[in-house]
């Protein structure tokens, strides 16, 4: 069966589903509801690319880092990739806390302020209706520098950010 690609070359879900048996299915539904909800921040680079970035380390000298940091639970390791785990935000004493803001915009603006939303480091943006025009989802960390970039922005009329103190229910 052919599938069906996206712009970016990336197969759309609709196509994946129907190229899934039920039981391949069923078995993604019940490792959903048995999975732990872990928020992962991904590299998407080779280790030799990784090493050279890091000053020159060796492939083999990161990769004993890296399997040190595995076997902790701070990250996980793949090809091509490495996702940076919540665990390790802890370990790095950096909030992991979600942060919320609702951005007011003017009508005239938003065209030009949705596509600037796009560069900065949000999880999330959703366009609303109500009394806010954008609800942005990112990490407490970055809340200032958005907010600064936010301010500078003709056509924000308002913001208001709330932190995460507690998940209740994933």
């Amino acid at each position: 069966m052919a599938s069906i690609t996206t712009s970016s070359g990336e197969t759309t879900p609709a196509e994946i589903e129907r190229q899934l048996t039920e039981r391949q299915l069923q078995v993604l539904q019940y490792l959903l509801k048995k999975a732990v909800p872990l928020k992962v921040y991904t590299v998407y680079a080779d280790q030799d690319e990784l090493a050279r970035e890091l000053g020159g380390m060796t492939r083999q000298a990161l990769s004993v880092h890296l399997k040190k940091l595995k076997d902790f639970g701070l990250i996980r390791t793949g090809r091509e990739f490495v996702d940076v785990t919540d665990k390790a935000l802890r370990v790095l004493r950096m909030s992991s806390n979600e942060a919320i803001i609702l951005v007011k915009v003017q009508p005239r603006y938003r065209t030009i302020i949705y596509e600037k939303i796009k560069e900065l480091p949000i999880e999330k943006a959703y366009r609303v209706s109500g009394d806010y025009d954008l609800i942005l989802i990112t990490r407490e960390v970055n809340v200032n520098d958005i907010l600064r970039v936010l301010s500078m922005m003709e056509g924000i009329e308002d913001t208001k950010t709330f932190i995460s103190l507690e998940t209740l229910r994933e």
